[in-house]
């Protein structure tokens, strides 16, 4: 049985149990500006545990299911194994107050061993500690179903899931394992844990499952490993006898994995998911050829159709481009050297983009990990300054600066209102004579978009709507949909600006934010786009006045 074959499966069985079957969500989360990218299957369905959404008014059911592409990034040093990948696609079904865990249980139960016909190994439960009670309900259902199971009590640790932040819903989990390999996770959110660490009951009791595809075809198909499956294997036995299996692997994940970002609106840089992608691309441009990179996109897109071709192939081209030069002049002075320490590695790839694969190719031995804390110590210095010479982004805190400031919002709120909620910030610089706004989008605006965009800005400065600030929890405003600046790191408590209308009550714009800002406005004058060019592949950005 196939990936393809396994996917339509899964999603027509739950089908069969009244789920509704919902699109893979892009791999940058919407108005979550915690992650850089979606790693679970649940992340999109937050606003429907926390009773913030309508599952029956968006979906018309209190279930769903999903096969959600992911990204996981905090084993990228180890890809290239038997089982680590960075991209991986995640079955899962969800519940929010439909049914419980009798039916999750048996669902589960139904698939793996009528649907796949595969034994079960043992499935574990969570066996309870001074915090929370074991699940003995679960164990329970396990024993009426099938008698002859093992079932395993694990801890915490292992057996219980979240709350994501200092507080929020989580639970106990009953996990399935397949010839010792943790399979299918079924988490049974019936707590809402507060700051102060108290477990109280839910209302709505929840159902969030994951499986990954990869892991469950290494089972089905009696494989070794994820690199075995069908989803890899006719790829990397293409490829030349001479490069090392592992490096076969790290060519396949990447490839993979490079191409969704790519096709979700990722564009390398420096900063953020950018700096990811642009990382997984260097690493696999220093070592291969570019027509091997250029096969192994196209056999990605022969696998995914509805990625793009030739958007991945021009990404790749101009990324190629920039580096080849760079890595020419970084080599000569890596090869100049007897020893490395993490500075000098971070030296090197900060000012010709040497990839750390690169530099252990010629020391082995060099730590990974410090250079990893040496880019996140650049990146937190780089913030400071960056926050001590603008202040945020502004020039100064004068009367019209903070004017600019508060349009800027509005113009954020207009482009994704004609563009799309894909578009987010990629910076702002703010001076007494005009804001310069950059934002993610592959085309050029049309004069008839910059015409909507300045017509929605000065409708609503006419409106003269209410600016308010107000001071909460990050776990607060991302149930609210504040929108972030891409790629940024924030703190436990953040400040959050509303642009409203003090008559309805209607939100124009929610974004994280220092301030300041006017109190409404009314006050701001007329708005005007003076410019609209390309900063890099993938950035534009604006220039815009108030007269």
């Amino acid at each position: 049985m196939k990936a393809s074959e396994i996917r339509e499966k899964f999603l027509k069985f739950f089908e069969s149990k009244q789920h509704q079957r919902i699109k893979s969500a892009s791999l940058i989360p919407h108005n979550d500006p915690t992650v850089l990218f979606t790693t679970a299957g649940m992340q999109q369905f937050k606003p429907y545990y926390t009773g913030q959404a309508d599952p029956m008014k968006d979906f018309g059911s209190m279930n769903t299911v999903s096969v959600q592409k992911c990204v996981r990034t905090s084993d990228i040093d180890e890809v290239g194994d038997e089982t680590h990948l960075t991209f991986f696609e995640m079955l899962g079904n969800f519940s929010f107050g439909g049914y419980w865990k009798q039916e999750a249980i048996a669902y589960a139960h139904e698939f793996i061993t009528k649907e796949l016909e595969l034994k079960i190994d043992y499935v574990s439960v969570f066996k309870g500690d001074d915090e929370t009670p074991g699940d003995s309900e679960s164990r329970n259902i396990w024993s009426k179903i099938d008698p002859s199971l093992t079932i395993k009590d694990h801890d915490r640790k292992d057996n219980f899931w979240g709350p994501t932040g200092d507080e929020g819903p989580c639970g106990p989990t009953t996990e399935i394992y397949i010839n010792g390999v943790e399979i299918w996770n079924i988490v049974f959110n019936e707590y809402f844990k507060t700051k102060d660490g108290k477990y109280t009951p839910l209302e709505t009791k929840g159902i969030d499952t994951g499986m990954g595809l990869e892991r469950l075809l290494v089972q089905v198909q009696k494989k070794n490993n994820v690199y075995e499956t069908d989803i890899f294997e006719d790829f990397i036995k293409s490829l030349p006898n001479d490069i090392l299996l592992n490096k076969k692997r790290i060519l396949a994940d990447h490839v993979r994995a490079m191409s969704f970002m790519i096709c979700d609106g990722v564009r390398p840089s420096n900063k953020g998911a950018g700096y990811i992608l642009r990382r997984l691309m260097r690493r696999i441009l220093a070592q291969f050829s570019f027509e091997v990179v250029q096969q192994g996109i196209e056999w990605c897109v022969s696998k995914y159709p509805d990625l793009k071709l030739e958007e991945i192939k021009k990404v790749v081209d101009d990324e190629w481009k920039q580096f080849t030069v760079a890595l020419n002049s970084g080599l000569k002075e890596l090869n100049k050297l007897e020893k490395i320490d993490s500075e000098t590695a971070f030296r090197l790839y900060s000012s010709y983009g040497l990839p750390v694969d690169v530099i252990k190719d010629k020391f082995p031995d060099f730590d990974s990990k410090a250079f990893n804390k040496e880019f996140e110590k650049h990146q937190d210095l780089s913030r400071t300054a960056s926050a001590g010479q603008f202040k945020g982004g502004l020039a100064s805190h004068s009367e019209k600066v903070v004017r600019l400031h508060t349009t800027t919002h509005l113009m954020n709120a207009a482009l994704r209102k004609v563009l799309g909620d894909q578009v987010m910030q990629k910076g702002s610089n703010i001076t007494e004579e005009r804001t310069r706004f950059d934002f993610n989008s592959d085309a050029k605006l049309t004069d008839e978009q910059k015409k909507e965009v300045e017509s929605l800005v000065n409708n609503w400065i006419l409106a003269d709507l209410s600016v308010k600030k107000e001071i909460m929890s990050i776990e607060e405003a991302r149930k609210l949909n504040a929108v972030g600046a891409f790629g940024e790191k924030y703190s436990d408590t953040v400040s959050i600006y509303t642009i409203f209308d003090p008559k309805t009550d209607k939100v124009v714009s929610r974004e994280f934010c220092g301030g300041p800002h006017v109190e409404h406005t009314g006050v701001i004058g007329k708005f005007k786009i003076q410019k609209e060019e390309a900063v890099s592949a993938g950035v534009r950005r604006i220039k815009a006045i108030i007269e």
